[in-house]
């Protein structure tokens, strides 16, 4: 955790879960820290989402909301996802996130090396969510909130595994779309689906 920065100010960071997937929304969170705050005091052992396990992820989104000065967590839709392609529908959730925050920040931090339009200063930092504590925090919130969606779409669509892999494009998951088809939350614009879309 020594290695996250703490910027001075109102910085949010910026970060998305499931620009992969084959399947559901793709999440986008924005999250203001107290840099007056020592991270080791109220969020231990703060690190890139993928790093963590899913309970250590868990325990921290519910710190990050306990602790933080502000957070915010939207998304976009397999229909946005479809219509405007995965990049230009993770910039629309990254929008909305920042525009969801119910403080002002002075400048926002993406993760990776594109910034969606803003009305504050924003600069990309790639690999940001294992160099920016509030990138790395809005990372939790990206992931933990998608995956509980997916769990959720899980009941709905029991057939194709959301809970094992939600919704990434795994062996069990392809198998599962050459047996049942394409569901309603299926990315059509995405290869595999599209795959199965045209032996329709």
């Amino acid at each position: 955790m020594s290695e996250l920065i703490l910027p001075p100010g109102l910085v949010c960071g910026v970060d998305e879960a499931g620009r992969g997937p084959l399947a559901g929304p793709v999440v986008a969170a924005a999250v203001i820290l107290d840099p007056a705050k020592p991270l080791a005091a109220y969020l231990p052992g703060l690190n890139d989402s993928k790093k963590l396990s899913e309970k250590k992820r868990n325990e921290l989104a519910a710190l990050i909301r306990q602790h933080a000065i502000a957070w915010s967590v939207a998304e976009a839709s397999v229909e946005e996802i479809d219509q405007m392609n995965i990049l230009q529908a993770t910039l629309r959730a990254m929008q909305r996130a920042v525009a969801g925050l119910p403080v002002t920040p002075e400048k926002a931090l993406i993760d990776g090396n594109r910034c969606p339009k803003l009305r504050v200063p924003a600069e990309a930092v790639v690999k940001g969510d294992s160099k920016i504590a509030a990138i790395a925090a809005a990372s939790i919130l990206a992931k933990t909130v998608r995956d509980a969606v997916m769990l959720a779409l899980h009941a709905l669509y029991p057939q194709y595994g959301f809970d094992r892999h939600m919704g990434y494009p795994t062996a069990a998951h392809c198998a599962a779309l050459e047996t049942h088809g394409i569901s309603p939350i299926h990315r059509r614009s995405f290869g595999p689906v599209r795959k199965q879309l045209l032996l329709l």
